[in-house]
C-alpha cells in the first residue's frame, strides 16, 4: 500500500467496483477484447465469428477477461467472480486440442486464469493446465540464440524473432520451476531474460520491439521496428513490457541484474513521461498526429510499481510518483465508468502504423485495474 495514495485508490476502486459489477454479469459468457460502435464487448470465443485460428480463441489476450475477474474477486470476496473466471479457463483449454494457434503469448493466456485459479483457490485442473501451457512455451525455446520464438508463421517468417513482450510470459515458466521443482522452466527464462537484456535494451534504456536472429546460428541479424514508430524507436508499450518483465525477472529470481535493467528502463520512461501523464504510441514519435496508448501507459504504471516495492525508501517515490501520475490521467480524462461502454480504459493504440487508433482492449483494464490494486495494497502478485 502507497500511504499518501490510499484515500485516492478508494475512490477510484469503488468506481471500478460499480462499473464492472453490470459489465462483469453481462459479459460473463464471453471472451471480451474490444467493444463495437454501440459500446458492447465482441466475443473472441464466439465460433460463429469469422476468427481465424490464430485470432480467435488462441488471440493473445484472452486471458485477461478471467484475469479482470480474479482481481475483482480477491478485492470483494465475491464468488461470483470465480465463476465467471472459470468459463474463460474452461474454453481456453480448448486451445490445447487446435494447437496451430498457440504461441509465445502462453503466459498471458493462461497465467491470469489458469495459474491465478489454483494459485488462489488450489483446483488441481487448473494447475494441470497451467503446467501443460509452459511445456508448450518452453518448447519455443530456441537454444542457438538463447531465446523464445515469437509468433507463427502465418503472415511471415518468424522463426528467428524474438519481442520485448514475452519477458511477462517469462512468469509462466518460473511459476512452473517452482510449483514442480523442476530447473529447466526457470533456467529457458533466464536464458531468454539475458539475451533481451543484451539485444534489446539499448544504452539510454530505450527498448526495441523486435530482434530477429539466425535460427540456426543464434547470431543477431536486425532489429525491426514493430509496433512502434519505426526502427530506433521507443514503442511505449513496449517500454512497460520491458520494466515490468525485468521486474517479473527479478522477482522470481533476486538477481540484482534483472532489478538494474528495470531501473534502466524505467529512467528512460521517467525522462520522457508527458507532463500531462498521457502515454503516447511511442516516445520518438512525431508531434502530430498525437496518437495515444493509454494500454501501454497502464502496463507501464504497473511496472513502475512493481520496481517502486523493491526499492528503498526515499528512491522508491519517484517511481511511485510516476505510476500514480499516469493512472491519474486515465482515471480522470481516458476512462469511462457509465453504462455507454464495457470497457472502462479509452485511446488504446495497438500500434503507431495501424488505420485506427485511439480504441479499447480489454487488457488496459486488466492492468489499469491491477495496478490501482496495486497501490492499495489489495490481492497477491499474479506475475
Amino acid at each position: 500500500m502507497i500511504k499518501r495514495y490510499e484515500e485516492w485508490a478508494d475512490t477510484l476502486i469503488e468506481k471500478i467496483r460499480e462499473k464492472m459489477a453490470w459489465v462483469s454479469e453481462k459479459n460473463k459468457d464471453k471472451i471480451p477484447y474490444q467493444t463495437d460502435a454501440e459500446g458492447n464487448y465482441d466475443d473472441r470465443s464466439n465460433p460463429s465469428v469469422n476468427w481465424n485460428q490464430d485470432d480467435g480463441l488462441s488471440w493473445w489476450t484472452n486471458g485477461f477477461w478471467g484475469g479482470i475477474q480474479w482481481l475483482l474477486y480477491q478485492d470483494t470476496g465475491e464468488e461470483r467472480y470465480a465463476e465467471i473466471a472459470r468459463l474463460s479457463e474452461e474454453k481456453l483449454e480448448k486451445c490445447f486440442q487446435s494447437f496451430y494457434g498457440l504461441h509465445h503469448d502462453v503466459g498471458f493466456m493462461y497465467m491470469p486464469t489458469a495459474v491465478a485459479d489454483w494459485r488462489l483457490t488450489g483446483r488441481a485442473d487448473s494447475r494441470r493446465t497451467g503446467l501443460h501451457a509452459a511445456n508448450l512455451l518452453a518448447g519455443r525455446f530456441n537454444p542457438a540464440g538463447r531465446f523464445i520464438r515469437a509468433w507463427n508463421d502465418t503472415w511471415d517468417d518468424t522463426k528467428g524473432w524474438a519481442i520485448i513482450d514475452c519477458m511477462m510470459n517469462l512468469s509462466l515458466l518460473y511459476w512452473a520451476s517452482e510449483e514442480t521443482g523442476d530447473p529447466r522452466f526457470r533456467q529457458i527464462a533466464m536464458l531468454h531474460a539475458d539475451t533481451a537484456r543484451e539485444n534489446f535494451i539499448r544504452p539510454d534504456g530505450s527498448v526495441c520491439h523486435i530482434v530477429e536472429f539466425d535460427p540456426e546460428t543464434g547470431k543477431m541479424v536486425r532489429s525491426l521496428g514493430g509496433q512502434g514508430y519505426g526502427e530506433g524507436s521507443s514503442w511505449t508499450r513496449g517500454q512497460g513490457w520491458a520494466v515490468y518483465g525485468f521486474m517479473i525477472s527479478y522477482l522470481h529470481t533476486k538477481e540484482q541484474k534483472y532489478l538494474d535493467t528495470a531501473k534502466k528502463v524505467a529512467d528512460y520512461c521517467l525522462e520522457n513521461i508527458p507532463d500531462s501523464g498521457i502515454i503516447p504510441v511511442d516516445f520518438r514519435q512525431p508531434a502530430e498526429p498525437a496518437w495515444e496508448d493509454s494500454c501501454g501507459a497502464c502496463v507501464m504504471a504497473g511496472g513502475l510499481l512493481e520496481l517502486a516495492g523493491c526499492l528503498p525508501e526515499g528512491e522508491r517515490e519517484r517511481y511511485e510518483d510516476a505510476a500514480v501520475k499516469i493512472l491519474r490521467a486515465i482515471g480522470e480524462s481516458r476512462a469511462d465508468f457509465g453504462r455507454g461502454c464495457d470497457a472502462i480504459v479509452q485511446n488504446c493504440s495497438s500500434a503507431y502504423h495501424v488505420q485506427v487508433h485511439h480504441e479499447n482492449m480489454s487488457y488496459a483494464d486488466y492492468f489499469f485495474m491491477e495496478a490501482v490494486y496495486k497501490v492499495k495494497g489489495t490481492g497477491q502478485f499474479m506475475w
